[in-house]
């Protein structure tokens, strides 16, 4: 499994009904969870992006279509980083030249 970090910022429709982000953060981890994804951590935030979530999926196709289909709804933009965990680091590291 990999690990993600989806970095959100509410579009001008998400902003208008803010009052429902709970509920799409519900709707979110239920449609992740459909798509073998799992959401460790969906944190509202401060400053650049307004939602960050921590999420481990198979593969960057199934993390990728869960992002897409969530933005496809209008109320997000978002972007997807791959992260490493300090073991893949490790493996990472000992391939370097």
């Amino acid at each position: 499994m990999a690990y993600y970090v989806l970095l959100s910022n509410f579009t001008e429709q998400g902003i208008k009904s803010i009052k429902d982000t709970q509920k799409r953060a519900e709707a979110f981890k239920a449609q992740a969870k459909k798509r073998g994804v799992k959401v460790h951590q969906l944190l509202w935030t401060l400053g650049q992006h307004d939602v960050v979530a921590i999420a481990e999926a198979d593969d960057d196709i199934s993390a990728t279509a869960l992002a897409l289909s969530v933005a496809s709804l209008g109320n997000i933009r978002t972007q997807t980083l791959r992260a490493f965990d300090s073991a893949e680091m490790a493996k990472i590291i000992a391939k370097m030249a």
